[in-house]
């Protein structure tokens, strides 16, 4: 188990544009704190303006990113986390990025890249380890 070297209560997200799971850093190590889906995303409409080659997967996509970014705001406003930690695969970080309110983009402590998912927890802390 990789030793995480940010303060407690770090709020750490880890998404792609289907799923997020959710976890705070507690004496070195990572908690779970819970997954995010997606529900249903007809009825919120893709962030900005939608380019006509866009498939129906990735309008799908683009929204549940939009929700990431507007739900991370809502935490962020209420005070639930201080610090946060963001690792999404660059498509959803590319979507969530431009979305992210500056309070919420001025708590970012470290932002990744990478699509951790589908990984055990010991990979995602090696990942934000090293």
């Amino acid at each position: 188990m990789a030793m995480l070297h940010f303060p407690e209560d770090t709020f750490v997200v880890v998404a792609t544009g289907e799923e997020a799971k959710t976890f705070y850093i507690r004496s070195g190590s990572l908690e779970h704190d819970g997954d995010w889906t997606p529900g249903n995303l007809a009825d919120d409409g893709p962030a900005g303006k939608s380019p006509p080659e866009r498939s129906p997967r990735e309008s799908m996509e683009a929204t549940f990113s939009k929700l990431i970014a507007e739900r991370l705001y809502h935490h962020s406003h209420k005070g639930d986390f201080e610090r946060l930690i963001l690792v999404a695969d660059p498509d959803t970080l590319g979507e969530m990025r431009p979305l992210l309110h500056q309070e919420v983009a001025d708590k970012i402590v470290l932002e990744q890249a990478k699509t951790l998912t589908n990984s055990p927890v010991e990979d995602i802390e090696r990942a934000l380890a090293g």
